[in-house]
């Protein structure tokens, strides 16, 4: 952090050198790399470092940010010109706070060695262990594994110091036969948490179960989604858990706070420290991340409260702001839906006639109140028939109100961390929805 403490130091020296004595500065940089494969083998291997110094300054009841790449002392200087310039050039605000205090941040362990320093040669003996388990299964594979770590730094003029160290390892795969797929995609702070051979595997025998689909009439099935489904559709209502969408009200919560909106088996929380989480313990402007129950027994408890927004409603930040300016004002980012004692064996064998389904994509918003929602399934869509996967069917297009879908979970399994394509990673269980409605069937 040497490095870090030094370039701010030289940062408030060129501000307060301007006449700007009140400013905040984001410090980051990480590295990227990731290994691609298609037609069972690998075709690109691509590696990034970056670093960025982004300096907000406030003055006279204004605000603007300046970013750059470059660290150098004549860098961080312009970048400070810059964000003087900017906030000359505003208009007042008569809203804007003062930079945010100094506040007890508990730190959170998400950054592993080993993650950081894979090595491409690692990479690619796991992609072609899974490639060799899909060739021996005469099928086709395309995906990525990808493994990264990252630093961020957040200072202000007023004594806020906070830092976040990460590391993060994504594997996704996606196997084909014929006129079937299958698909599984995983992460993790930590490489050895993911086992690409044993996901490979599972995409496999997607693929193998799901060949010669069945077309079956559009209507309301019972539905069994995995947790990347689950992810992927209730992941779109969360930004409605926002102080600010609901001052706007245009939050799906506005006039339903606390009163009962889902089933009473529906319990939603926000919990940067659930071990399962990733990301900062703190928001974009240094506020310590607080734990929200979001929907306790099927009723909304709490929303996310930037500085902003918390002084307008006279209550407390939550520390869920994104940096400033901003338009979005705040969310929450790290997700934990609870999940049930049910394990997925058990709900596909306590169904007599349903549909399993194991990812959404394409989802849109269709009603922004009742928080209707169509999209279509993908990569393995099965015929659930007395308590068994029968066959594949046809991939069905949906429109379904995730209000009404949370009222009509029968079980859930146990929550684990997932990935999807369509929201970002949460923790979620597989879940069992009645009367779920698939409005027709789509041609692949």
């Amino acid at each position: 952090m040497a490095d870090e403490d030094r370039a701010f130091d030289r940062i408030q020296a060129a501000a307060r050198a301007l006449g700007a004595p009140n400013v905040e500065a984001i410090i980051g940089n990480g590295a990227e790399a990731l290994t691609r494969f298609a037609n069972n083998a690998i075709h690109q291997n691509v590696a990034m470092e970056t670093t960025f110094v982004s300096v907000r300054v406030a003055l006279e009841g204004r605000t603007a940010r300046a970013t750059t790449n470059r660290v150098s002392d004549d860098a961080l200087r312009r970048v400070v010109e810059d964000a003087v310039t900017l906030t000359k050039a505003l208009p007042a605000d008569e809203e804007l706070l003062a930079l945010a205090e100094p506040a007890q941040i508990t730190s959170v362990d998400r950054f592993d060695e080993a993650t950081a320093q894979t090595t491409p040669a690692e990479r690619a003996k796991a992609v072609c262990e899974a490639i060799r388990a899909v060739e021996a299964a005469g099928q086709n594979a395309a995906g990525i594994y990808s493994t990264e770590h990252s630093f961020q730094a957040l200072y202000n003029s007023a004594g806020v110091r906070a830092f976040h160290w990460e590391s993060m390892a994504h594997f996704s795969i996606t196997t084909m036969l014929g006129d079937s797929s299958g698909w599984v995609k995983g992460s993790s702070t930590r490489r050895g948490s993911l086992d690409p051979l044993a996901m490979a595997l599972r995409s496999v025998e997607k693929a193998r179960l799901s060949r010669d689909p069945l077309e079956l009439p559009p209507g309301d099935y019972t539905v069994i989604m995995e947790p990347a489904a689950t992810l992927d559709l209730v992941g779109q209502m969360f930004g409605d858990f926002s102080g600010t969408a609901l001052a706007d009200q245009r939050s799906f919560l506005t006039e339903r706070m606390d009163t009962r909106v889902f089933g009473e088996n529906i319990h939603i929380f926000d919990d940067v420290y659930h071990p399962l989480q990733a990301g900062a313990p703190f928001d974009g402007e240094g506020v310590p991340r607080q734990k929200l129950t979001l929907v306790e027994a099927g009723v909304p408890k709490q929303v996310a409260y930037c500085r902003l927004t918390a002084h307008r409603a006279g209550v407390e930040p939550t520390g869920h702001g994104f940096p400033l300016p901003n338009e979005a004002g705040e969310a929450p980012m790290n997700i934990v839906i609870a999940g049930g004692d049910s394990s997925l064996e058990e709900m596909i064998a306590s169904t007599e006639r349903g549909i399993l389904v194991t990812r959404f994509w394409y989802i849109r918003e269709v009603d922004p109140y009742e928080k209707i929602m169509t999209g279509m399934t993908r990569d393995g869509t099965f015929l659930i028939e007395g308590g068994k996967v029968t066959r594949g069917v046809r991939n069905f297009r949906f429109n379904q109100g995730l209000i009404e879908m949370l009222n009509n979970v029968e079980a859930m399994s146990p929550s684990v961390r997932s990935s999807g394509e369509e929201a970002f990673d949460l923790v979620a269980p597989a879940m069992k929805v009645n009367n779920f409605h698939f409005s027709e069937v789509t041609k692949f």
